[in-house]
């Protein structure tokens, strides 16, 4: 066993109960690329922020050209060892997962008690009506209206998009077929806040469990880093797993960097005796 598997061990030991915080890192494993790299900086151009999305047909255009071309990488993906390791850990009565992915990949692993701090964007939402359909039926639609566009290309990014120059001539958006509002991904953009019973559930969550575990993010945007803050106001134990710098390298207990799902496998493996199957 490495030292560094017999500190992630150690501390799983001593922490019964945890609250595992996952990002980006955690699905690069998975061919999901992050959003930033080992310094914490984008390592793609900024996503789309919902004032864009919402106020601008043109930006929608824009969005759901790349979300034509990129979705099938995220629908497609299978979850890794990490992912495998967290649902073990689970499943033992051991952690509550909080993740800021929108992949689905914990779910997909076999986790059963996830919570999905940004959303999913595998279900897509009416900005007026609230009806929420299949991501895959806006895709049939995606594809049937607009053929010529459904091809590989551009820069693939973690949201499940690639990056298109412009909004393309003539490309066709669906609308809501309840009342004909407007369509969005059902996740969380930039600038748009996280809902309040999400933050509610798993800050319920942390104060019940003994320490946070922070799995593959960088911490940099307030939504993530906020509970490592409450973690602290609550004398609670904070790790990380990660590869590269955190916004609270300052403030944790145990910090270990490098490829999450070799280090998440060595340490489950160790306090359970086994390793962590993959899902078929």
């Amino acid at each position: 066993m490495t030292s560094d598997a017999a500190r992630h061990s150690d501390f799983l030991e001593r922490h019964p109960r945890i609250v595992v915080l996952t990002g980006a890192g955690c699905s690069t494993g998975s061919g999901i690329p992050a959003y930033r790299d080992r310094e914490g900086l984008w390592s793609h151009r900024r996503p789309m922020t919902f004032a864009e999305f919402s106020g601008s047909a043109s930006a929608r255009r824009r969005y759901w050209a790349g979300s034509l071309r990129g979705w099938p990488r995220v629908r497609d993906a299978r979850p890794n060892t990490a992912h495998a390791a967290l649902t073990r850990l689970e499943a033992l009565g051991a952690a509550r997962i909080v993740t800021q992915n929108v992949d689905g990949l914990h779910q997909k692993a076999g986790a059963r008690r996830v919570l999905d701090l940004h959303g999913r964007l595998d279900v897509v939402e009416c900005l007026s009506c609230g009806a929420c359909v299949s991501r895959e039926d806006v895709q049939e639609l995606l594809l049937a209206w607009n053929p010529d566009h459904a091809v590989a290309g551009g820069e693939t990014r973690p949201d499940g998009d690639s990056h298109v120059d412009g909004a393309p001539p003539g490309f066709r958006v669906p609308d809501c077929r309840e009342c004909g509002g407007v369509l969005k991904p059902a996740v969380v953009f930039f600038g748009e806040n996280v809902p309040r019973p999400r933050v509610d559930d798993a800050m319920d969550a942390l104060a019940r469990a003994d320490a946070l575990l922070v799995v593959g993010s960088s911490l940099m945007v307030y939504s993530g880093y906020r509970f490592v803050v409450a973690a602290r106001a609550l004398g609670r134990t904070v790790a990380a797993v990660n590869l590269g710098r955190t916004r609270a390298d300052a403030e944790l207990h145990l910090k270990l960097e490098g490829d999450c799902g070799t280090l998440l496998n060595a340490a489950v493996r160790a306090v359970t005796r086994g390793p962590a199957p993959l899902p078929s």
